[in-house]
């Protein structure tokens, strides 16, 4: 956690200082149409294209392995790569969850509509390689095995808060879950379904969780919220960052995607 933290700070002081001295280069750039990605610890890239094809590829730019079957699932709505050797998609049309190996083949298929499961948005990988799903119809945290079975839920959440949550986005990390609705803020539970705290984070945009601090963008913004200190920074980003499509903080620095291309800026 003194890594994440460190690295957040000096990030912090990076964008703060940037449109004085440039104090950013870029380290790695990506050429294509590409309408999404992601990227792991390690420093792959999870490329998605205008035609819905994922890629994969690695610190150095080969190719690691292509998922294009998108005639049978339709649009990729989310990727989870937080493990390298597991990567989640989920595609919310036809609420289907696939599980692909380091080469993107696909090694787990979980139809959720066979598990009486029809209205979903966040799914995240777990802490032990099953899959964290929220089922909004029934307003409960569910842990689903590689199969789809259930292994665990919480209880209906709308009689816990007194009001429906619709997280758009999840994420397991520090040995918590944490569910984010934009018009309700960031909800954290433990394993065991237990809510820990409810942060007041309204109206984040490109939300990411590393550890414990959370990273996301409001109003040209990055903010940065650290559970441990209940410390919210807020910095101005210089133009060439926030008029990114998507941005996407990591230990490796900041990933910037913008027309054409997707970029990886480092400090000087």
């Amino acid at each position: 956690m003194k890594i994440i933290f460190i690295f957040a700070g000096c990030f912090l002081f990076t964008v703060a200082n940037a449109q004085q001295d440039s104090s950013f280069r870029v380290s790695r750039k990506v050429v294509g149409d590409f309408v999404s990605f992601t990227a792991d610890n390690l420093g792959n890239l999870y490329l998605i294209s205008v035609q819905n094809q994922l890629k994969k590829l690695n610190p150095k730019g080969d190719s690691m392995g292509v998922f294009n079957d998108v005639k049978k699932y339709g649009k990729l709505y989310s990727i989870d790569a937080t493990n390298p050797l597991k990567t989640v998609l989920f595609y919310r049309d036809f609420r289907t969850i696939l599980a692909l190996d380091r080469l993107m083949s696909v090694v787990n298929i979980i139809d959720l509509r066979k598990r009486g499961i029809f209205q979903v948005r966040a799914v995240a990988l777990a802490y032990d390689n099953n899959f964290w799903v929220f089922d909004e119809q029934e307003s409960k945290l569910k842990r689903l095995d590689e199969e789809g079975k259930l292994i665990s839920e919480t209880a209906d959440l709308r009689l816990v808060f007194g009001e429906a949550i619709i997280p758009v986005r999840m994420f397991d990390q520090n040995r918590f879950v944490w569910l984010y609705d934009p018009a309700k803020g960031m909800f954290i539970f433990d394993y065991y379904g237990a809510l820990k705290n409810k942060l007041p984070l309204l109206n984040w945009t490109d939300v990411q969780v590393v550890g414990s601090t959370i990273f996301g963008m409001k109003d040209g913004k990055l903010l940065v919220y650290e559970t441990g200190t209940l410390q919210l920074k807020e910095t101005d980003l210089p133009p060439f960052i926030s008029s990114a499509d998507t941005i996407q903080i990591s230990p490796l620095g900041i990933y910037v995607l913008s027309p054409g291309e997707l970029r990886l800026y480092i400090q000087k």
